[in-house]
């Protein structure tokens, strides 16, 4: 729905911010010529943009940063009235209160995150994510491994996220990536992300990287690496430039896991066996080098 349809179509202002996303996105009259303005649009008061802003959702909010240089650079605090709006309206208050989000410093990327955290609907029908959007929780299910995609995955593009397990890992505890063919639900306890060619995993249990239902080695590899502790977060680093997928902890960079990945669309991924454990992900971006 409009957010002029909302609000009975009584704002003409609100009726023009949309017209003129609108435009732009089709190419009409309202696309900015070269002094970045977009006629009567583009001079409208920082103040009032913000306000008319303030109650559209991020689809058209991406449109309007489109129409001219004065609408993007309004959008581009990244920390406005309008971005946080938009977040107390998108985010629960669970995921704003707490911790989750507490490495992501700004609002737009709070809701970058929201946008690509764990599906509720590409899951094992044995979890779910809780209230908070970002936490799955994995039902206490016997002789059966779970796990769950990311929303949205990757062709592309440097992307990192962060991944911790609050409850016990039981006998295998997966992290990795996976394609849109990879099975998320099997019988048994086992390890599923790597299980087969569709996917890549780290069992944080044995320290085993695993992939076509081998085990591809140890990681970290060094002597005696430490196991993973209950809490502790876990940096995933995908690089489909480059075609590998990379691990830190604690910000250590522990070395890059798998090589050679294939071009194809790669989703973050999760797999679990023990009865009401639970696995937030939190999406960070374009990961941070050094």
């Amino acid at each position: 729905m409009s957010v002029a349809a909302a609000r009975g179509g009584s704002s003409p202002c609100l009726g023009a911010a949309a017209a003129a996303a609108s435009c732009s996105s089709a190419g009409s009259s309202y696309a900015a010529p070269a002094g970045g303005g977009a006629g009567v649009a583009g001079r409208l008061p920082v103040r009032v943009l913000e306000h008319i802003f303030s109650y559209l959702e991020l689809s058209d909010l991406m449109r309007c940063s489109l129409v001219c240089w004065h609408w993007n650079n309004i959008l581009g605090d990244e920390n406005s009235e309008v971005w946080r709006s938009l977040s107390s309206r998108t985010l629960s208050d669970e995921a704003l209160r707490s911790d989750i989000l507490c490495n992501l410093p700004t609002y737009k990327g709070k809701l970058k995150a929201f946008q690509h955290a764990l599906s509720s609907h590409d899951c094992s029908r044995n979890v779910y994510v809780k209230k908070n959007g970002f936490t799955l929780h994995r039902n206490p299910i016997a002789q059966s491994t779970d796990g769950a995609r990311g929303k949205i995955g990757f062709t592309e593009g440097r992307h990192a996220w962060e991944i911790w397990w609050e409850g016990p890992l039981g006998t295998v505890a997966v992290i990795g990536i996976a394609t849109k063919r990879a099975a998320m639900q099997c019988q048994g306890y086992v390890a599923l992300l790597g299980s087969d060619d569709q996917s890549w995993g780290w069992n944080l249990v044995d320290n085993n990287l695993l992939h076509n239902g081998e085990v591809n080695g140890n990681f970290p590899q060094c002597n005696n690496a430490p196991k993973y502790q209950i809490g502790e977060r876990i940096r995933v680093i995908l690089d489909m430039d480059d075609k590998t997928l990379a691990f830190e902890r604690g910000f250590e960079f522990l070395g890059v896991a798998f090589r050679g990945l294939p071009k194809v669309c790669l989703f973050p991924a999760v797999s679990a066996v023990y009865g009401n454990t639970e696995v937030t992900m939190v999406y960070l971006g374009k990961p941070l080098d050094g």
